[in-house]
């Protein structure tokens, strides 16, 4: 396995809508370097167009910071169900590397989603792991973190990153 490229932003492949994977195995090898690359950068979530692959596919471990590795591949995901009950959390981004911002996101989520060995599965997270889950669906929909706050919040955090107003 290898570490990949990160793109950042505002790179163009960050805005496009990504296709569905139709052959599980095919990703095989992406998934391991999907892997390698979060570990390394370190980050808990990762999805394909951050590589340059514009394949719905995000990979997550939200514990692993904290010793207990929960690796979860999830392709072609899609949520099926979200609370009403919504929060606030602070959300950072590898392909936007130093900028935090509060996006407001349900607190909890049904994830269905076909995993690394071809099953379909639906799952329900909730807290940090479903803020991982939308805030990695969102990169297969051409969304960032920018797009998820106000324009106040959005020239500032842009002003932060480096990005001319």
């Amino acid at each position: 396995m290898s570490v990949l490229k990160i793109l950042r932003w505002p790179d163009p492949v960050l805005q496009q809508v990504c296709t569905p994977v139709c052959d599980v195995a095919a990703v095989d090898a992406l998934i391991g370097d999907m892997f390698d690359t979060m570990y390394a950068a370190p980050g808990r979530g990762l999805a394909a167009p951050q590589v340059g692959k514009l394949l719905r596919l995000f990979v997550m471990d939200v514990g692993w910071k904290e010793g207990t590795r929960t690796p979860m591949v999830c392709i072609n995901p899609e949520v099926v169900d979200a609370c009403e009950t919504v929060v606030t959390r602070e959300e950072g981004c590898l392909s936007i590397p130093g900028v935090m911002a509060d996006v407001t996101r349900p607190d909890a989520v049904t994830l269905a989603y076909t995993d690394a060995a071809g099953r379909q599965r639906e799952t329900r997270l909730t807290g940090f792991a479903a803020a991982c889950a939308q805030h990695e669906l969102d990169h297969l929909d051409g969304i960032v973190t920018f797009d998820r706050v106000d324009a106040d919040q959005r020239a500032a955090l842009e002003a932060a990153y480096g990005m001319p107003a």
